[in-house]
């Protein structure tokens, strides 16, 4: 059932100048073995380059790249939605490299050009066959083929062991700041993914997007689990202050206390670790099922 859920990614390379897209592949680096500085605003991205042996390349990150811990050395430009340009400046990039979505704005991306750095921005489809898809396209673009080949490789392998389960708990991921900040994920989303991936049943899949939480929606929606990222339930005082919102209590999840939390970059970014993402929130949905049996993929 999980193969139905690898479609194909259609990944694209975007390079802004003067504030607009100048076509698909004009971003991207040629092969070399030139050492380059790499300035990088994604999570999945700086463990991707990792993983490649490229982490002395890494000037600078983004404060979503925190794995690994060996990242927290280097020097912090903020997030997409607040990015310091003049602290980038100053670490004197080659590249700045995001994802689109959680992507460099285009006045910024054009003040980083008129400096002479190249800014590349990767269009991220959030599934299993998006994650290798990007791997592959750093690995090669940075004349990493061979590590490239590796990584993907491994994710392979990892993936072809995933246990299949026999039921599909319904789940709902809340996306939580604090009490009065929550909002339920619907679909086409990377959190709906993840959730479908590991055996689950998005609980709120009749909806676009992310949407304000209210009781009334939780009630009807009656998850089995709830999900949140591990910063999200402390946002809310942990799984007593989440009983404490307005129709949480009353769904089977809050009956049971069936909260499960996550690394938010590992749950959402479908970085390297994808599959290991995928093995620990089945775990987590499936909690106390019978020994499932392994996929043949």
């Amino acid at each position: 059932m999980l193969r139905k859920l690898l479609s194909l990614s259609l990944l694209s390379v975007t390079l802004y100048s003067c504030g607009s897209a100048t076509g698909d592949q004009a971003g991207k680096p040629e092969a070399t073995n030139k050492p380059v500085r790499i300035v990088s605003l994604s999570g999945a991205l700086s463990e991707t380059l990792v993983a490649l042996g490229m982490e002395d390349n890494l000037a600078g990150i983004d404060v979503t790249s925190t794995y690994p811990a060996s990242l927290q050395s280097k020097p912090k430009v903020g997030h997409t939605h607040n990015l310091n340009v003049e602290s980038i400046l100053a670490l004197k990039p080659d590249y700045v490299i995001s994802m689109k979505e959680r992507g460099i704005k285009p006045e910024q991306a054009t003040q980083l050009q008129q400096a002479g750095i190249k800014v590349w921005v990767i269009e991220q489809d959030y599934s299993v066959a998006g994650t290798k898809k990007f791997i592959t396209q750093l690995a090669d673009s940075f004349h990493r083929e061979e590590a490239g080949k590796k990584l993907v490789a491994g994710i392979d392998s990892a993936y072809a062991l995933l246990p299949t389960y026999t039921s599909k708990p319904s789940v709902l991921f809340i996306y939580a700041r604090g009490a009065g900040a929550l909002s339920v994920c619907g679909k086409h989303m990377p959190m709906a993914t993840m959730i479908e991936l590991a055996g689950g049943t998005n609980a709120a899949g009749d909806i676009e997007g992310f949407k304000p939480l209210t009781a009334e929606s939780v009630v009807k929606a009656d998850p089995e689990a709830i999900l949140l990222f591990s910063s999200g339930l402390q946002s809310v005082d942990g799984p007593e202050g989440m009983l404490k919102v307005p129709g949480i209590a009353q769904t089977k999840a809050g009956k049971n206390k069936h909260f499960i939390v996550m690394d938010g970059e590992l749950l959402a970014g479908f970085g390297p670790r994808v599959v290991a993402a995928i093995k620990e929130l089945g775990e987590k949905i499936h909690a106390g099922e019978t020994a499932p049996k392994v996929a043949s993929k």
